[in-house]
């Protein structure tokens, strides 16, 4: 019965010293941001955009708008699918260049 007990401390103590990890639980990882999305953002309000992929999630595009306030925005309106078109063009051209 000695030889269990000293087994089951020392698998605690090596449980005890083990680092965390610090990534986040699945299910906070795999939420999506957009919960809601804008349908009309005129471009001249937007700062920056960032494009997120994540698994279980639509496409999402978040906008930082120059009140540095973050909005997600539709995918589908006319001039961020004009955008995206013309940044698949030179990205496609820039390879042919290289």
């Amino acid at each position: 019965m000695d030889v269990k007990l000293l087994a089951v401390v020392a698998a605690l103590t090596l449980v005890a010293h083990v680092p965390l990890s610090q990534a986040k639980p699945i299910s906070l990882m795999e939420r999506c941001y957009c919960r809601s999305t804008v349908n009309s953002l005129p471009r001249g309000y937007i700062r920056e955009l960032r494009f997120i992929h994540t698994p279980n999630c639509p496409f999402q595009v978040i906008a930082k708008l120059k009140t540095n306030k973050e909005v997600c925005v539709n995918p589908e309106i006319r001039w961020l699918q004009q955008y995206l078109k013309n940044a698949i063009k030179s990205m496609k051209k820039s390879k042919q260049g290289n």
